[in-house]
């Protein structure tokens, strides 16, 4: 005779049996997304004369000792007026009401468009990858704010690969165009990474990483647009840059700060 205890029991049992398949069958690469979005911040400009006094520039993330984020230096280039209140800021959780940190840029290297900014607060810190360059066809993520905080901060993930190590070049319609900057880049440019990855003005400042382990391998730093900036969104290109993890190492030690 089936009681109602067995039947509870057979219940539980069932849920148990059905939870575990539901955590077994997680892949590995939903674990690790999960790990990385801690991590993912925005990075942004405090304005108190502004009609929106929080502003979302671009996309970074957390290394190191969990005080210095990351980012390009095209987020952070323009001068702060020191006529008003303004001052860098960084975003971290997720939803309609993110964390705000008191951020200070820390390191600069134009160069390389990176550059270094640091909290009070710790977060929890990506793993940089090693000095050597990631071989073409090596499968990539990439995390970070592709449409801004329109609604909400909300960080979105995409998957791709690296497709080349290329000389990074500015091309230029007319040589009387070529700055002095840009011709010793294309005398001596350094290598970046191609990338066979959707990616969007937002993005700006996320870290690409590698999809088994997560280590960060480069900081995407821009992307190839066809047409527009406003027609980017829906007609993406597919083709994006990044900037060797190499570089934030090399800048990071100059400052002296300790990195893994």
């Amino acid at each position: 005779m089936i009681t109602k205890n067995s039947i509870y029991k057979i219940i539980c049992v069932v849920f148990s049996c059905i939870t575990f398949l539901a955590t077994a069958n997680a892949s590995p690469k939903t674990n690790l997304v999960k790990r990385i979005k801690p991590s993912v911040v925005g990075v942004g400009l405090y304005d108190a004369m502004s009609a929106v006094s929080h502003q979302l520039r671009g996309s970074g993330f957390v290394f190191g000792d969990g005080t210095l984020i990351a980012t390009n230096y095209h987020v952070v280039s323009e001068p702060l007026d020191p006529q008003i209140v303004q001052y860098h800021i960084i975003f971290s959780g997720t939803g309609r009401q993110p964390k705000i940190h008191k951020a200070e840029i820390v390191a600069k290297d134009p160069v390389h468009d990176l550059a270094i900014l640091k909290i009070r607060d710790t977060l929890p810190a990506l793993k940089l990858g090693s000095d050597t360059y990631a071989e073409d066809g090596q499968d990539i993520l990439m995390t970070g704010f592709p449409i801004g905080s329109i609604l909400g901060l909300y960080p979105a993930t995409h998957k791709g690969m690296i497709a080349a190590l290329t000389p990074d070049v500015i091309p230029s319609a007319n040589a009387r165009n070529l700055t002095m900057t840009m011709r010793n880049r294309l005398e001596n440019p350094f290598m970046i990474y191609q990338l066979d990855m959707t990616a969007y003005p937002g993005n700006s400042g996320s870290a690409i990483y590698d999809a088994e382990t997560g280590d960060v391998v480069g900081i995407i730093n821009k992307v190839f647009i066809k047409e527009t900036k406003e027609a980017v969104l829906e007609k993406p290109s597919g083709i994006s840059y990044a900037i060797p993890v190499k570089y934030l190492r090399m800048l990071s030690k100059n400052k002296g700060y300790d990195v893994n």
